[in-house]
């Protein structure tokens, strides 16, 4: 599949608001939430005001002519927030793109963004059933704790 990576333009951040909404994971056999999910406070944190601090950062895939995936960072309390200062991670791709190389990608573009940035680490939380827990550990992740449903994973850069 052709594709590109890119940074994120400032007119175009209103795609996260998809693109967070896409990040939700749906366990096979559970109906998906309404999209009005994204409104909630637990996640708006992860797109509200994007782009005004500095530790926002944000890359996107573009394929057939339109943006299919995002992965973006910033400093905040998210569910993967381990200390101030450590950005944590979100990424996410339509369902068609997935499987294609595209979020391996999108993750080690971030990672080699912050690494240039002189972060020392970076920070996620991922459903335990999530198969993209894979990919997270094959860019260089690891778990760090861990609770019922989720792994608290970092990477050190």
């Amino acid at each position: 599949m052709d594709y590109t990576i890119r940074k994120i333009k400032e007119t175009e951040y209103k795609v996260l608001e998809d693109f967070i909404y896409e990040a939700i994971f749906i366990p096979e056999g559970v109906e998906p939430p309404p999209k009005e999910i994204i409104n909630q406070p637990d996640l708006q944190v992860y797109i509200k005001d994007f782009g005004k601090e500095k530790d926002d950062i944000c890359f996107v895939a573009e394929a057939d002519n339109k943006i299919v995936g995002a992965v973006w960072v910033r400093d905040m309390q998210d569910y993967g927030h381990i200390e101030d200062g450590v950005p944590s991670f979100a990424i996410s791709l339509y369902k068609e793109y997935r499987n294609y190389g595209i979020g391996t990608k999108l993750m080690k573009t971030m990672l080699t963004e912050l690494k240039s940035r002189d972060y020392k680490k970076a920070s996620l939380a991922v459903q335990k059933a999530n198969y993209a827990v894979r990919m997270y550990k094959a860019v260089g992740f690891e778990i760090i704790d861990q609770n019922e449903e989720e792994y608290i994973m970092v990477c050190m850069l």
